[in-house]
């Protein structure tokens, strides 16, 4: 079977990156560019990104990021581009901003360059855009003809977002070792349209080492707002190591897991790093992984603030009716659970739900 490996053409990480964008796209020789902006960083940079860009003499429209991640919201902004000018996407935000900004590239078929100021999701390396409902329910995956072409990570910038959100990053990077290996097991099609590659799996296990390595200290360092060597190293394993490992090495219970739980509101207040990081303990209780691996795993979860337990998703008093729901929406026939190197049925998921809640109840 073919191997295929996805990348960005350029990945670039540094300090004080956001005020070279506009040398970044001059140097694509692009045309206008049309930046998606979350509405916080519009307000607190967007100064200094217009100073870019005037600063490399080339125009910008800036648009502000509202609603959520849908189909409705890219297909509003394709129509609003004036192709005759336009001719390059940006997307500065987090990972719903970065999404829409690479669908819309998608479907006006033009170049894409992502500017990610959390390392919230592993979203800004991947060719694919996860689009919701307008009410926050997962919708699907939109596999895009490529990789963006420029990703630029500004530690300075990302080191000053809320603790919260590198550790959810965490949470979404926790995963990829554990499902790129369970594809390799199943030999199944990874979102790259092939078998999952050594390459992916070797950097999907260098962001499982990173993260153990240096993931609490990281946190640490943020929240005196310092970035650190440490936080360089989180910020690489969160967007770019866990980006080209989750998407050539494959998804599989973890994200399945995942998508099931975003049905229930009484969980949507949880970040998507946050669900996915207690998915993980629940494939490995699916997988029933070796002890050692679960208390890595729970005490790395621990350590970060990240849930292990059902009450700390927010879902203490939810029935079992519901929980059923969610086991059953996580193994849909288009959906990553097919993945696994096993059948796995909605009971399973309900069981693994359950023996993921219990041990992390165990570990408090």
């Amino acid at each position: 079977m073919r191997q295929i490996t996805f990348a960005p053409s350029k990945y670039i990480q540094g300090e004080g990156e956001l005020g070279r964008l506009g040398a970044y796209c001059a140097e694509m020789e692009a045309g206008e560019a049309y930046a998606v902006i979350d509405p916080y960083i519009l307000s607190v940079y967007g100064e200094a990104v217009r100073d870019s860009f005037a600063a490399a003499g080339l125009p910008l429209q800036l648009r502000e990021f509202q609603g959520e991640c849908s189909f409705g919201q890219v297909e509003q902004i394709v129509s609003e581009l004036d192709l005759d000018r336009v001719g390059v996407i940006l997307g500065i935000g987090g990972g719903k901003t970065l999404d829409t900004a690479k669908a819309v590239s998608h479907y006006a078929n033009l170049p894409a360059m992502l500017v990610p100021t959390v390392a919230s999701t592993d979203a800004p390396c991947s060719a694919v855009a996860v689009l919701y409902f307008e009410d926050g329910r997962f919708d699907r995956y939109l596999s895009l003809r490529r990789s963006p072409d420029t990703v630029i990570a500004d530690t300075t910038l990302i080191a000053k977002a809320p603790a919260r959100l590198l550790a959810a990053g965490m949470g979404d990077a926790l995963s990829t070792y554990f499902e790129a290996r369970a594809c390799r097991k199943s030999g199944a099609v990874t979102e790259a349209g092939g078998a999952g590659s050594i390459a992916a799996l070797a950097l999907a296990r260098a962001c499982y080492d990173t993260l153990l390595a240096d993931g609490a200290a990281a946190l640490e360092d943020v929240r005196k707002g310092q970035a650190s060597e440490r936080v360089a190293h989180i910020v690489e394993a969160n967007i770019y190591l866990s980006g080209i490992g989750f998407e050539s090495g494959g998804l599989a219970a973890a994200h399945a897991i995942h998508n099931g739980l975003t049905i229930l509101e009484e969980c949507r207040h949880v970040l998507h790093g946050e669900k996915v990081a207690f998915a993980t303990l629940a494939q490995l209780m699916l997988e029933q992984a070796p002890e050692e691996e679960i208390a890595a795993v729970a005490g790395f979860c621990r350590e970060a603030g990240l849930p292990v337990t059902l009450e700390q998703l927010g879902l203490a008093n939810v029935s079992a009716e519901k929980l059923t729901a969610a086991a059953s929406a996580s193994c849909t026939e288009e959906g990553p659970m097919k993945n696994m190197p096993f059948h796995v049925t909605p009971q399973d998921v309900y069981a693994a739900i359950l023996a993921a809640d219990l041990r992390g109840r165990q570990a408090e």
